[in-house]
């Protein structure tokens, strides 16, 4: 087979259900891959550890396993999925399980090692990223099925790639490739049509979900099934490629792929090739997801309807600050947003919300507390005092962060489905992960008149979170915008479009080969998705807004 076809049908916990059975009748394909786990995921299930020890993994696999694969026994296909989470050997084990009642003769393994909790006392779980190599000696050894803990999402697909290639740790340009193709297909239909900045071009009411055919030297073509929903094209394969990624470099512990060297062409209807990517040297060290407990948070919406807005606003903080001030929270956050209208036609029009949140490490101070002297304001504070909702008791909140560690910290293993256990060696060719040289910028438009206008008329974007901070990848949709864009959305136009970024390290990364540009904005989140720092926590809507902010753009190109 010179092509392996790879399929998604999963790109986070909670995904859609009949993706599974989905991609095995709508066409042709030889590997599916399921990605169920985020920084967010992983904490979820540490929580579910806490009251079941035998849990930890993502249920849902299971149910449309049990759905799923006699069909996916008789077509062929292999499954390759991270739904192990923390908990990889228990799933194998209950697939196992599942198989033998269904009478269908599946071999199932697991790749383990990722597991470094009891190396960092405090963390809830604290799990290394591992590479493709457990993946690839499990379905070299003939498993069907092959459950893994915390794996980078790109190596559910380097995996199957490398086993049937027959790729070496070495063969870093393939490797690379391959990475760049999994990268793509890691978060489902964001690759065809779902939250992609351009919508409306195509049918995105229920999008199909990916496929990559790969090839021998690593490259690929990314499609979909015939007949499916959503797009493929250069612009919905190059907001996946800016989702969640920074520079040029894209480090990874088999290979860093160099995303600067990329090249994408349409190659026909929903269907876009993908070449050109040089890989090198993965770092010397692992990265490593720590989830702890932050403390307890708890917040409370007040609505503000009609006139003197700000004064109402004013008069409640003060009222609460005096309330809570014997015990006062750690961490106390205003934010009122201003969603009313002059002479609204409706009662919600004419409503803005003023949003309380405080964090402590003591529960009783962010619950019965706070609950207790907001409510006893609902008769003494401004006119027309009510909230969205009461509040309640306080909630517990994770804080992630990542630390490394040298490769030889962990101990990857694939545990094949007759228990032999095949220890994955670690790369000997190491590399130290550098910048990338800014390559040179294009030749700026020549002057012309220019009128304000939103910068979402002429570029794309999309953004997303790695813990604390956020990335907004830019790009242009022609050669002409991109001239314009790269002279003028600079790091520090960046911050005045986005306020909330003016006080943060903003990091810009160019990248020609794309016509984009990837902001790396850093502390946005505060302590990750699960503290739930800011209004958007997983930042997946910051680059709407700054398509939305208004710039001098030139006449030429709107």
């Amino acid at each position: 087979m010179t092509v392996l076809r790879i399929g998604n049908f999963s790109g986070f916990y909670g995904d859609r259900f009949d993706a599974l059975r989905e991609m095995l009748t709508g066409g042709e394909v030889d590997v599916l891959t399921g990605d169920y786990l985020a920084e967010l995921t992983m904490l979820i299930l540490a929580r579910d550890r806490l009251k079941d020890p035998g849990a930890g993994y993502a249920r849902t696999f299971l149910r449309q396993l049990e759905d799923c694969l006699g069909l996916a026994h008789e077509r062929g296909v292999r499954i390759v999925t991270n739904a192990g989470g923390l908990n990889p050997s228990g799933l194998a084990a209950a697939v196992r399980e599942l198989a033998d009642r269904l009478g269908i003769g599946v071999r199932v393994a697991h790749v383990e090692g990722d597991d470094l909790t009891a190396e960092h006392p405090g963390a809830l779980a604290a799990h290394a990223y591992l590479g493709c190599f457990g993946i690839a000696a499990s379905l070299r050894a003939g498993a069907d099925i092959v459950v893994t803990g915390r794996v980078t999402d790109a190596a559910l697909v380097t995996g199957p790639a490398a086993a049937h290639f027959g790729w070496g740790p070495t063969d870093h340009d393939r490797l690379a490739g391959a990475v760049v193709a999994g990268h793509v297909l890691e978060c489902g239909t964001q690759a065809t049509g779902g939250n992609y900045a351009f919508f409306r071009e195509g049918d995105v009411h229920r999008p199909g979900f990916p496929l990559a055919e790969i090839h021998a030297d690593g490259s690929s073509v990314i499609t979909k099934h015939p007949g499916t929903g959503g797009l493929v094209d250069v612009g919905t394969v190059t907001a996946q490629l800016l989702y969640e990624t920074g520079g040029g470099r894209y480090a990874g512990p088999d290979v860093t792929a160099r995303l600067d060297t990329v090249r994408l062409s349409q190659d026909g209807p929903d269907r876009v090739r993908l070449e050109g990517v040089r890989g090198e040297a993965p770092p010397p060290t692992l990265k490593v997801g720590l989830n702890r407990l932050g403390g307890f948070r708890n917040e409370v919406v007040f609505v503000l309807t009609g006139l003197d807005i700000e004064a109402k606003a004013e008069l409640v903080r003060a009222q609460l600050t005096d309330a809570l001030a014997k015990s006062p929270p750690a961490e106390v956050l205003w934010e009122l947003v201003r969603t009313d209208r002059a002479d609204a036609g409706t009662e919600e029009t004419a409503s803005a919300l003023l949003r309380l949140v405080v964090r402590d490490a003591d529960e009783r101070v962010v619950g019965r507390a706070l609950s207790g002297a907001a409510v006893e304001l609902a008769l003494a504070s401004y006119p027309g005092f009510h909230v969205l909702s009461p509040p309640g008791k306080g909630s517990p909140y994770g804080v992630f962060e990542d630390v490394y560690v040298p490769h030889g910290a962990v101990g990857h293993v694939a545990v094949l489905h007759d228990g032999r256990r095949i220890p994955v060696p670690v790369p000997q060719d190491t590399q130290t992960l550098d910048d990338v040289p800014a390559p040179p910028l294009p030749d700026p438009l020549p002057p012309g008149p220019t009128r304000p206008a939103p910068l979402g008329l002429i570029a794309g974007a999309r953004s997303g979170d790695k813990g604390g901070n956020a990335n907004v990848g830019v790009w242009a949709r022609t050669d002409e915008a991109w001239r314009w864009l790269a002279h003028e959305l600079t790091a520090e136009r960046f911050r005045q479009l986005i306020p909330e970024s003016r006080d943060l390290p903003v990091t810009r990364h160019v990248l020609p080969n794309l016509r984009a540009l990837n902001f790396v904005v850093e502390g946005i989140l505060g302590a990750g998705v699960a503290a739930q720092a800011r209004f958007d926590p997983q930042a997946k809507a910051l680059g709407e807004w700054l398509r939305s902010r208004h710039l001098d753009i030139p006449g030429a190109l709107l």
